[in-house]
């Protein structure tokens, strides 16, 4: 089992360098980020543009703004060595993402989106495909068989809620939807609480049930000061919330025979001993 950092729809489109960085050494290091000032990494030009800069097509440059937009995450990954997940809504802009995303994620509004799943399923990247908010668990295992269709076999699910008559919370985690998956497809599945609750004080409870019901990983959100962020705060844990699930998620997944992965440097270790 692992347990993914991501921001969905809020912290994930990348703020400042040093907040993506803050995130990607919290999971790494379970404790805060450095509060030393950090350098702004750059992103090289291509040498298609850089050779020849004056007259080189307009859809060269958008692509080239489209590659500098992702520098703050890539320079997180840079300095954390985690690997990076990022949507793609455009297939259009599959080829210039897959070149840097190490996860192409499709979002829940684009599960159906045909044009964009032929294009992933092209791509020599992992996809992972959120359900749609209205979904049958049929339908999005459907989507799934389209990517693989197209060759690529590395596809994760992830169930993100769904729509429901209850107004309580944004969308209604389906727990069922984790065994059901398990039983009638050979893909993993990852949760995600908190866009599905879009409440902090609910991301716990249903993270650790998505756990008892067999998932295979979980997105949750975390941010250095919820209250003051541009948008998602209120489905946020702080970092110490964060740690603290984290201690309850390793307890539940291994009095259940599933462990959570180790840190990364500790599976390179093990890597380079082998």
């Amino acid at each position: 089992m692992s347990v993914e950092l991501s921001n969905e729809e809020g912290p994930l489109h990348s703020r400042t360098w040093e907040l993506d960085l803050h995130e990607g050494s919290l999971v790494q290091e379970l404790k805060d980020a450095s509060a030393e000032p950090l350098d702004e990494p750059t992103i090289e030009v291509p040498d298609d543009l850089k050779n020849n800069m004056m007259v080189t097509s307009v859809d060269a440059l958008v692509n080239w703004s489209r590659k500098s937009a992702l520098w703050p995450v890539l320079a997180a990954r840079d300095e954390t060595g985690l690997p990076i997940v990022t949507e793609v809504m455009d297939a259009r802009d599959v080829e210039v993402v897959a070149r840097f995303a190490d996860i192409l994620q499709i979002g829940s509004r684009n599960m159906q989106n045909f044009a964009l799943l032929d294009e992933v399923g092209k791509a020599h990247k992992p996809v992972l495909l959120k359900r749609g908010m209205w979904a049958t668990i049929e339908e999005w295992l459907l989507a799934a068989e389209y990517i693989l269709s197209h060759g690529n076999r590395d596809v994760i699910l992830c169930e993100r809620g769904i729509r429901t008559h209850e107004t309580a919370t944004r969308f209604t985690f389906d727990v069922n939807a984790i065994p059901v998956i398990k039983r009638l497809s050979h893909l993993p599945i990852i949760g995600d609480p908190s866009h599905a609750t879009g409440k902090w004080y609910l991301v716990p409870p249903i993270a650790l049930a998505a756990v008892a019901a067999g998932v295979d990983g979980l997105i949750i959100e975390v941010h250095p000061n919820p209250d003051h962020a541009l948008s998602d705060g209120a489905q946020s844990l702080t970092p110490a919330n964060f740690e603290k699930l984290m201690s309850q998620v390793r307890t539940l997944a291994e009095a259940m025979g599933r462990p959570v992965a180790p840190p990364i440097d500790e599976l390179e270790k093990a890597v380079k001993t082998s």
